[in-house]
């Protein structure tokens, strides 16, 4: 038998810190570059860059989670996702009808009998997983003030542009609320108590903590730097309410590219929300999450995460399981004072997460991540 002479392996030891430290490094500059044009356009606080690749976390972080006291951003800083909370909104429902629970493919009006015979009660879950709710406005109107109010407007709702693609917090906000009161639970209590354990979460909040508030940045408002956190409103909890770390999303990035130490119960739920179910113009729509082939050109995903393509309603089809060969899917979410974007690409098993206490355009956002997917895949 050949043996490796002691002296090499003791060199290949040394030289291991080394080569980690410069994996590193190469990863910080790369973040460094990609983002420093947007940190500098739009004043942006404190951000922080996560990647999970081949299974290996990096994280690079700039700037302060609070600028009155100087507190600095770190893996572990508490952020609000603003929209990128639906992504635990719709796994809680795949979750749900795991246990029989609740039925995606189930009206409305199964659920909330009073909307029996109206166009919202005859919108299935999974219409209301995936937008396609013909017309619904983006936010809750401002003369309705909780959920049975809500229920109240929607049994007089009529469907401006029936079968369209329409982005809407009611939706997958009256999703939520179905899916935790079919669990026998506030929502705040299924995501904290059932879902985020399960997904092996230990600092992400609907509800942050006392022992955790030192950790929760501040958002700064746009057009008077002033610091500020999220607005209640009915239904908020369920679609923009989740507050995570840098480090707690790269978990979640692991389960949904299918690594992680997590049941078959949450595997399986994760992956029916991956599933295509109607196709957009410019990408396919599974349960939030949405999916472009992968390569793209990066003003694809710009156009396709524009605001004229969220804030207008779009036609969609239906599809079997989406696009063909590999994917980039990808998830922009916002609050007041806090602006995130989450893509994966399953092919190069590579997830990214950006969370920053500014709500800057979704352009830059992506632009941003896309020039550092190249620069990682290019190594």
């Amino acid at each position: 038998m050949n043996r490796i002479p002691l002296s090499i392996l003791l060199v290949a030891a040394a030289l291991k810190p080394a080569l980690a430290q410069d994996s590193q490094q190469k990863f910080e500059d790369d973040a460094a570059a990609a983002f420093e044009t947007a940190i500098e356009d739009y004043d942006i606080p404190g951000l922080i860059v996560g990647v999970t690749h081949g299974g290996k976390h990096s994280f690079y972080q700039t700037g302060l989670a609070s600028r009155e006291d100087q507190r600095p951003v770190t893996p572990d800083t508490l952020f609000e996702l603003g929209s990128i909370s639906k992504i635990f909104n719709v796994t809680l429902a795949a979750m749900a009808e795991e246990r029989g629970k609740v039925s995606l493919d189930a009206p409305v009006s199964n659920y909330l009998p009073s909307l029996q015979g109206t166009p919202a009660g005859a919108l299935t879950l999974m219409d209301l997983a995936t937008h396609h709710s013909g017309g619904l406005p983006l936010q809750v109107p401002d003369e309705v003030e909780d959920v049975d109010h809500l229920v109240d407007w929607l049994g007089h709702w009529q469907p401006p542009e029936p079968g369209a693609r329409s982005y809407s917090n009611i939706s997958i906000g009256l999703l939520g609320h179905i899916t935790s009161d079919a669990m026998g639970m506030s929502y705040a209590d299924a995501l904290q108590t059932d879902l985020f354990p399960a997904l092996g979460l230990k600092n992400t909040w609907v509800d942050v903590p006392a022992d955790a508030a030192g950790s929760y940045a501040f958002g700064y408002d746009r057009k008077t730097n002033a610091p500020i956190r999220v607005t209640p409103g009915v239904l908020d909890d369920e679609a923009y309410g989740v507050k995570s770390s840098a480090r707690d999303m790269l978990t979640l990035l692991d389960v949904e590219l299918a690594k992680g130490d997590v049941s078959s119960e949450i595997r399986d739920a994760v992956a029916r929300t991956q599933m295509g179910q109607f196709q957009t113009r410019l990408f396919t729509q599974t349960m939030i999450w949405e999916a472009y082939p992968w390569p793209i050109d990066a003003e694809l995903l710009v156009e396709g995460n524009g605001y004229d393509f969220i804030l207008k309603p779009q036609m969609m089809d239906d599809v079997n399981g989406g696009p063909a060969g590999d994917v980039i899917l990808n998830k922009t979410g916002s609050t007041n004072g806090f602006g995130g974007y989450i893509a994966m690409v399953p092919g190069e098993d590579l997830g990214v997460v950006v969370l920053a206490n500014r709500n800057y355009p979704n352009a830059a956002r992506v632009r941003a991540t896309y020039d550092l997917i190249t620069r990682i895949l290019a190594e």
